[in-house]
């Protein structure tokens, strides 16, 4: 409930704020000492840290992205998967890990977004019981239902 949340403010601040094909539009990555900081206060539960660290790395989510879509509508599903799997790094990542969190994170988008491509070809090959599968002589469309009546 609460990633839920935390997703639709994100992507509300989005698509009224920033534009993917702008990548001026968007904050500056934060250096190394500054970013570490954030983590730790982050880790100690402060929310404020938290949100600066996902607006921060919102570049990172649009230029992976950028390698997957290929339609308007795929760009909002991706941009909206790939805030996710930021979210998921930033809650994960280990700061003393030695690891920096861009290489870290690139990895969960990538990931994230890899997921969601093997999920939708699975249910992309789900014949619904409603859905037309064909037509019959006078060219009215027949169902599944239709056809197991029979």
């Amino acid at each position: 409930m609460y990633l839920g949340a935390a997703l639709y403010t994100i992507i509300h601040f989005l698509f009224i704020r920033l534009s993917v094909s702008k990548a001026s539009s968007f904050p500056p990555p934060l250096d190394i000492k500054e970013e570490k900081r954030l983590f730790r206060l982050a880790r100690e539960g402060n929310e404020e840290a938290r949100g600066k660290l996902i607006e921060h790395n919102l570049r990172l989510v649009a230029h992976i992205i950028k390698k997957y879509y290929t339609s308007c509508k795929e760009q909002e599903d991706l941009l909206s998967i790939g805030t996710i799997g930021l979210i998921k790094a930033i809650d994960s990542y280990d700061v003393d890990n030695g690891t920096r969190f861009a290489t870290y994170a690139g990895k969960c988008l990538q990931n994230e977004i890899l997921m969601y491509f093997r999920n939708r070809k699975k249910t992309a090959q789900d014949v619904y019981i409603f859905d037309p599968i064909d037509t019959d002589k006078d060219g009215n469309a027949l169902t599944l239902q239709d056809i197991m009546a029979d």
